[in-house]
């Protein structure tokens, strides 16, 4: 008998590689106007009644494969699918799945590099560098080489707003999670993939991808009860928001407080426009037509300089208006049904160690088999490599159903 084909969802997300938007949700701040979109992403009129139904599927070329020679490894195909964002309206959301590969047993998942939503084109350019599945040009190579050279598939979702129309609702725990665990059913309906309900599924992510997984495994059995979710393996989880712009207000790093922002803001039709000075706006403007390339062009940015009263981020966020939005995107509050990997940098320049270790320990509270793993790691960046060989060990053992041993006593 032909055994099930195994599905690892794997969120690779940087951080620095994920990065997000917003639209003005009043008429005081002034829309960008999008780029026209490829016919592939267009939505149709009428959406699927089912959550992971596929739309369409078309063969997928890579930016560093013009004469796609790959095409015999990958066979790598986009997809557009149905999901459901936070507010529960239907939306259309694209990615990449694995397209016949006779010699593959199983299934990853692996939303790459994150870019900007509003900016033309971007995310639909640098998914495919992210997806070529043996080379190492990437972060999301990294994770699709070191799953596909064991035997794993490979599949990313672009999340709400990146590729198709709209906003990407950058941080928002709930959008996220929905559109990784509805990739994987879309994955599984793909004929051609010797997928099907019954393969077993993992998921695995850092940094922006890392909350995306998390978030995911907290959803899953309420969500999609039926996908055989083994385990998950989660780095760099940004699980307390407001700990996280505190550490980034002014530093390196200062944008993705800003995208966050725009981002939640988007998904909650909150107009930021009140709270912002003139020169606010205007970053506020730049931020939603930029990609990863623009990150530092924000560098070292107090957010006091930005708002309305001078006053920091950390007293935006306090406000009632955001503390209940900034409270929803907290992760560690719901038990994960499944064993979860938690992987953190105690050298981490983004996402606080204690973020990560106070979510793990929340999740251990609450009775989930958790394992948490620090490393010392230098930087954001750095922190990642441990990732790849400790989720190899894991899913092979989780694949196998062997145990997981937690160390919830050590927290």
């Amino acid at each position: 008998m032909k055994r099930a084909r195994t599905l690892v969802a794997s969120i690779t997300t940087l951080m620095a590689s994920a990065i997000v938007v917003v639209s003005a949700p009043t008429t005081a701040h002034a829309v960008v106007e999008e780029a026209p979109r490829p016919a592939f992403y267009e939505a149709p009129a009428t959406l699927p009644a089912t959550n992971g139904a596929v739309i369409r599927t078309e063969p997928m070329s890579f930016l560093l494969d013009p004469l796609d020679a790959t095409s015999p490894v990958t066979n790598a195909k986009r997809v557009l699918y149905k999901t459901t964002n936070r507010a529960g309206k239907a939306i259309a959301v694209s990615g990449v799945v694995p397209g016949p590969q006779d010699q593959l047993d199983r299934l990853r998942l692996a939303p790459g590099d994150r870019l900007r939503g509003r900016h033309p084109g971007h995310g639909r350019r640098l998914r495919p560098l992210a997806a070529v599945q043996r080379g190492l040009l990437s972060t999301k190579q990294l994770a699709s080489g070191h799953c596909s050279t064991r035997g794993y598939a490979v599949a990313l979702t672009d999340y709400e707003g990146l590729g198709t129309a709209g906003i990407h609702t950058y941080m928002d725990r709930v959008s996220q999670g929905r559109a990784v665990l509805d990739v994987i059913r879309a994955a599984q309906r793909i004929s051609g993939t010797g997928l099907s309900s019954t393969s077993p599924v993992g998921l695995e992510g850092y940094s922006q991808g890392g909350g995306a997984a998390a978030s995911a495994a907290e959803l899953a059995a309420t969500y999609a009860p039926e996908l055989r979710i083994k385990g998950a393996v989660v780095g760099a989880v940004p699980a307390d928001l407001n700990a996280v712009a505190v550490g980034l207000d002014g530093g390196l790093y200062s944008a993705f407080a800003f995208f966050a922002l725009r981002g939640l803001a988007a998904s909650y039709d909150v107009d930021t426009v009140p709270y912002l000075n003139a020169e606010g706006v205007k970053t506020m403007q730049q931020v939603e037509q930029d990609c990863v390339f623009d990150l530092f062009g924000h560098s070292f940015v107090k957010s006091e300089t930005l708002s309305y009263n001078g006053k920091g981020m950390s007293d935006l966020m306090a406000l009632p208006q955001f503390a209940g939005i900034i409270a929803d995107q907290r992760i560690g509050t719901i038990k994960p049904s499944m064993p979860v990997l938690v992987l953190h940098s105690a050298l981490d320049d983004v996402i606080p160690f204690a973020v990560g270790k106070t979510m793990a320990k929340s999740w251990c509270g609450k009775g989930a088999n958790v394992r948490f793993t620090p490393n010392v790691m230098p930087g954001h960046v750095g922190g990642y490599t441990p990732v790849i060989a400790e989720a190899a060990m894991f899913f092979e053992n989780r694949f196998a159903g062997l145990p997981q041993w937690n160390n919830c006593w050590t927290l």
